[in-house]
């Protein structure tokens, strides 16, 4: 299945599947000598959708990995998903951290749909969030569906099929009809044609599309009415951050920070956040090395206009060495807009 069509309108192209054009985006710098380099692509979007700063190859076809996920909440909601509460609904678009509320909110999710964990099919893992499971090693439990951090997603997947009358078993088939209003739901968002279809760490089908039609589906939730299935959806992630990822991640930290952002981070270096008039940033790191996400989507979004002292604490990492910090990891190029910081950040943004 290399193309699927949608009902909603025609879909332009899919991107193009060629090795990106990835260009030097963060340094690693200890005591005044570059060490490292990560490579990459950047887009901002301005408010009405153009191009307002790209850097490397944001047209070339990628995976977004789970930052597609709000996207597929969406999908999930016009393919009939019942109506969820907040909490519920933020953790659909979720790779949570799988912290206790996260688990019982998803066994809520599964119960009131008649469902238990056995019905998932994602794959079973430890919890994502690094003090989470490193209490559940200590206790002896090892992996499970539910502590895995898409089983949010697995179980509206779940809940959808059986309020349409869809079969569960195979629910993950790209096939399957609700992975392909899903589909129809990502090519309508991002303007653009699915280029492949392979099948992401949880089990699930996943759709590649283009950095920049991934932002531009982003601003698109962001935007929207909040009486639609984008505008729910965003609505949810925005109260409840920390549902959608887990305590003291940060990307939660960085919601609760900028007001009124959308912000979902992915897998192999990628993260896209659209702020509620439109203006967006999409970030892949080519390497997929995390710690290089989070400068470069906060030097990014200074170039969108966020101020850089609400963004000063995202956009550093310290090099430590001997226990003591001897440099750091930054944005560089046209984006070293906060390479150092001085001022403190509003205190109306803490």
């Amino acid at each position: 299945m290399s193309h699927i069509s949608t009902p909603r309108r025609t879909p332009a192209e899919p991107p193009a599947v060629r090795e990106p054009a990835h260009v030097p985006l963060a340094h690693v710098v200890r005591g005044g000598i570059i060490e490292g380099v990560h490579h990459g692509s950047v887009v901002v979007l301005a408010a009405d959708g153009s191009v307002e700063f790209r850097a490397g190859d944001i047209e070339a076809s990628f995976y977004p990995r789970s930052a597609l996920k709000p996207v597929q909440a969406v999908g999930l909601l016009r393919a009939g998903l019942p109506p969820l509460d907040d909490e519920w609904l933020a953790l659909t678009a979720a790779s949570h951290s799988g912290e206790e509320r996260h688990l019982a909110t998803a066994r809520r999710m599964l119960h009131t749909a008649g469902l238990t964990e056995d019905d998932l099919r994602n794959v079973p893992d430890l919890p994502y969030g690094p003090a989470v499971r490193e209490e559940w090693i200590r206790r002896g439990l090892g992996p499970t569906r539910l502590a895995q951090n898409c089983s949010g997603k697995h179980a509206a997947m779940l809940i959808a099929a059986r309020a349409r009358g869809w079969s569960l078993d195979n629910y993950l088939d790209p096939g399957h009809r609700l992975q392909w209003a899903i589909a129809a739901t990502v090519e309508d968002l991002t303007g653009q044609g699915i280029a492949r279809v392979t099948v992401d760490g949880c089990g699930a089908p996943l759709f590649s599309v283009s950095l920049h039609g991934l932002t531009r589906a982003v601003a698109r939730l962001a935007t929207a009415a909040p009486d639609t299935h984008e505008g729910r959806v965003a609505h949810a992630m925005r109260e409840h951050p920390e549902m959608a990822s887990g305590s003291g991640r940060d990307v939660a930290r960085l919601m609760q920070a900028v007001p009124g952002l959308l912000a979902k981070d992915g897998f192999e270096g990628v993260q896209v956040a659209a702020l509620p008039d439109g203006r967006a940033v999409g970030v892949k790191i080519a390497d997929g090395a995390d710690r290089a996400r989070m400068p470069v989507t906060a030097a990014a979004l200074a170039l969108c206009g966020v101020d850089p002292r609400i963004l000063a604490g995202f956009a550093q990492t310290p090099v430590i060495g001997g226990g003591t910090a001897v440099g750091s990891l930054r944005a560089v190029g046209a984006l070293a807009t906060l390479s150092a910081p001085s001022a403190p950040a509003p205190s109306s943004a803490a």
